[in-house]
């Protein structure tokens, strides 16, 4: 038998890089995404949402619908949580206003864009999920009603996921919201294939 491995806990050095390369992947897919006029879920699906029908910055829309969230963080995952969350969400926020300036595309495909974002979202997620953070927003809302009434948290969020790809119908058009469904899955295809309990055991 296999002795098993305990758990290695990251130190300082570890959680700042992830929490500075994490929400660098994400952005770059917001940067696919809006180039493309896709959308996503949970609270970037929403700031993506008023993004479309205000043309007001992404960044800033994202930060400030993420601030009613970390109450619930805090309540039903700490503060080391949210802290850690709050960081991710404000480099995502920055990050995706200013690598506009930096990259610029001649010809960007939406359905290649929406794969390679969800897929690039993925990776981000699980660099921050492995260093205890998040980029907060409706999963921790998630989370704190399942937590508190009893709601099976993937089914919170799949029900607002699906709220949200419905108002975007009123707003962007059908086959770009049928891409960004497909850049969804994309996005649960890595979680899924990745991240699942035993085979990581770093803390």
């Amino acid at each position: 038998m296999t002795a098993s491995i305990p758990p290695v806990r990251h130190s300082l050095a570890e959680d700042i890089q992830a929490l500075l390369v994490g929400p660098l992947f994400v952005a770059l897919s917001v940067v696919f995404f809006r180039h493309a006029g896709l959308l996503t879920g949970g609270t970037a699906g929403l700031a993506f949402l008023a993004h479309y029908a205000s043309d007001w910055s992404f960044g800033v829309l994202f930060f400030v619908i993420n601030l009613p969230f970390y109450f619930f963080a805090v309540r039903t995952l700490g503060w080391v949580f949210t802290v850690k969350t709050f960081a991710a969400v404000a480099l995502l926020s920055l990050y995706s206003e200013l690598l506009p300036h930096l990259i610029h595309f001649d010809r960007l495909d939406p359905l290649f864009a929406g794969i390679m974002g969800g897929f690039l979202t993925g990776i981000g997620l699980l660099i921050l999920v492995r260093h205890k953070a998040s980029l907060g927003g409706l999963g921790v809302l998630a989370i704190y009603l399942q937590e508190t009434r009893g709601w099976r948290a993937g089914k919170v969020q799949m029900a607002a996921d699906l709220a949200i790809v419905g108002a975007a119908l009123l707003i962007r058009p059908v086959g770009l919201v049928g891409i960004s469904v497909i850049g969804a899955m994309a996005l649960n295809l890595v979680i899924a294939v990745n991240h699942k309990p035993g085979r990581y055991v770093g803390m």
